[in-house]
């Protein structure tokens, strides 16, 4: 089955700091993989645009680097690099000065689609902006990109929002979050309402309870020093489970259309109760034998934020009224793991000898690694000696189901890209979203911090802080196993 590419109109796209990592390591190879699947014309244009000292010759260089290193060679042939690289340039700016801004402005075409990806910490957002907008370089319709984090908290979030709103409409401001372009989240939308199978069954009257994990081997890597001042809470469950969180939970929107979309996200999020302590824990791993603990890679002996939380929400409305929804994420875990798990009730009169919890079905919703979904669903025993039941699992690995075009489909980037150039919003975050999703994680972090509470330690390669699954045990609940 080979996936249909619907080219977009030619743009010309500036990659603020795309000297930096992010443009080098998704970014630019993203780009690369929607060219030469014929999607990016070949009258685009890519600026490089960062305070390096280079000309066009010299970040072709470094763009040919990065795509070798991030694309696999059989896609990365010398005739397609050098075909791509004839659509990249280079401009060195200064964004909080007035270097290289006319440069950039004489680089700009009239009559294509503009794009300008702030591929920078939040702090350059507003210079950025401003100086688009002062030099006349962005049109009326140009769109901008902004990575996470947006704020810190609710405050920041509004005040950053707020600089973005001085020089662009809330229709071309495009918040990104990487998980939202993944295949098996959008398939999450498609699967509610798209099929009669699972909607009528997609409430508190059929389900157990939710859970959502994304879980990590790594540590924190070289980003120790952010992540210190940001924790899990707010680097991940703010934004990237509050958006897993959302689609599942969500009412069915009108029509599949960006507004519309994200109405009923921002419904369930107002819609959260707030989280009482006893039901989060946090944690934060230990050293184990061949590496560092939290503290050390941090830098940071005192250190009192958290690399794991698990939490225990509540919807309340009609269609969620007493199902708990339990999220997890963590660093220096058992596994790599994003999935999304809806747990069925049991039937509610069983007429077989069987133990509790059989006929339970359970979808389970795998947004890595393998994307793809699975449902438990109980038969019989093959074979003679009476009637006995087992759980066995109705498997779709993409990969396995839909070819060999699927395992090699474009990654949430390459997606996001392309919807920022078409001008379609739906798998982005409004403004309203972010500063709603702030005002219910704010009061948790404020009382945590309030009452001086120290993480729990965690073994490395476990599954988190043995009080996690003391969480879900007090509900009579287990946590999904971990599987590496």
């Amino acid at each position: 089955m080979a996936s249909r590419v619907i080219p977009v109109e030619p743009f010309d796209l500036v990659i603020f700091g795309g000297t930096g990592d992010l443009a080098q390591r998704k970014i630019l190879p993203s780009l690369f993989r929607r060219f030469i699947e014929g999607q990016m014309p070949p009258e685009a244009r890519i600026i490089g645009a960062a305070r390096s000292a280079l000309d066009d010759r010299g970040y072709r260089e470094m763009v040919a680097e990065a795509v070798r290193a991030h694309v696999s060679p059989h896609r990365c042939t010398e005739k397609n690099l050098a075909a791509f690289l004839k659509t990249i340039f280079y401009v060195p700016v200064d964004a909080r000065g007035e270097t290289g801004w006319e440069a950039l402005k004489a680089r700009m075409r009239p009559g294509v689609v503009q794009a300008f990806y702030f591929s920078v910490g939040p702090g350059l957002f507003g210079d950025l902006a401003q100086r688009l907008k002062s030099h006349a370089i962005a049109g009326e319709t140009a769109r901008i990109v902004v990575e996470k984090p947006f704020g810190h908290d609710l405050a920041s979030a509004r005040a950053l929002n707020a600089t973005l709103a001085a020089h662009f409409r809330e229709q071309y401001i495009y918040r990104i979050d990487h998980y939202l372009g993944k295949e098996t989240v959008q398939n999450l939308m498609a699967l509610r309402f798209g099929n009669m199978l699972f909607e009528p069954l997609w409430n508190a009257q059929y389900v157990d309870h939710v859970q959502i994990t994304v879980a990590e081997t790594v540590g924190v890597g070289g980003r120790g020093s952010y992540y210190d001042h940001a924790g899990a809470m707010r680097d991940m469950v703010q934004n990237h489970l509050m958006q897993l969180l959302c689609l599942t939970a969500m009412e069915p929107p009108s029509k599949f259309d960006p507004d519309a979309v994200r109405d009923e996200k921002l419904k369930v999020i107002r819609a959260l109760k707030h989280v009482e302590l006893p039901e989060i824990v946090r944690g934060q791993y230990l050293a184990g034998p061949d590496t560092p603990s939290y503290r050390e890679d941090v830098d940071n002996p005192d250190s009192t934020t958290e690399s794991y939380i698990a939490l225990k929400l509540e919807i309340a409305n009609w269609r969620w009224n007493g199902t708990p929804f339990y999220l997890r994420t963590g660093k220096r875990l058992k596994a790599r793991l994003s999935e999304i798990v809806i747990q069925f009730k049991e039937p509610p009169h069983s007429i077989f000898d069987s133990p509790p919890g059989q006929g339970a079905n359970e979808l389970s919703i795998r947004l890595q690694p393998d994307e793809g979904m699975d449902l438990k669903v109980t038969i019989k025993e093959p074979g003679p000696g009476g009637m006995r039941l087992i759980d066995v699992p109705l498997d779709m690995t993409f990969a396995e189901a839909l070819g060999e075009e699927v395992a090699d489909a474009p990654d949430a980037y390459e997606r996001l890209i392309m919807d920022v150039i078409r001008g379609n919003q739906t798998l982005f975050m409004r403004g309203d979203e972010v500063e709603a999703a702030w005002a219910w994680t704010d009061p948790i972090i404020a009382e945590w911090e309030a009452r001086d509470q120290r993480p729990l330690g965690y073994e490395p390669g476990s599954t988190g802080p043995e009080e996690a699954a003391i969480l879900m045990h007090r509900d009579g609940r287990r946590w999904r196993e971990l599987k590496t």
